[in-house]
């Protein structure tokens, strides 16, 4: 049975369309965003460090921290997902808690 925990594709071929999805997202490219791992109901988007994206204080800007969870988060939801499906974002929301330096 498929739990939360252990989600299962209902489309083998997810992630290859998922890939080929977020490579027509220019936004994505205008940024230097990268699709990294794609598994079933998990989506990782990776963004380098660019002074050009910061806000006032040196921090990647809010906005630009919310269009890669918007697009991580689709990319889940989407995985699992019949082929014949898509989605758009109606509405989302996010807590930024702290300010973070990545790795």
């Amino acid at each position: 049975m498929n739990t939360p925990a252990d989600p299962l594709p209902v489309d083998p071929n997810f992630a290859a369309r998922i890939r080929e999805s977020f490579g027509r997202q220019k936004a994505m490219a205008l940024i230097g965003a990268a699709l990294g791992a794609v598994e079933p109901g998990y989506v990782e988007v990776a963004l380098p460090f660019r002074e050009d994206l910061t806000q006032q204080k040196g921090f990647i800007h809010g906005g630009i921290l919310g269009m890669i969870a918007d697009t991580a988060c689709g990319y889940s939801a989407f995985s699992l997902m019949p082929a014949d499906c898509s989605l758009v974002t109606v509405e989302y929301k996010i807590n930024i808690l702290t300010p973070a330096r990545g790795c």
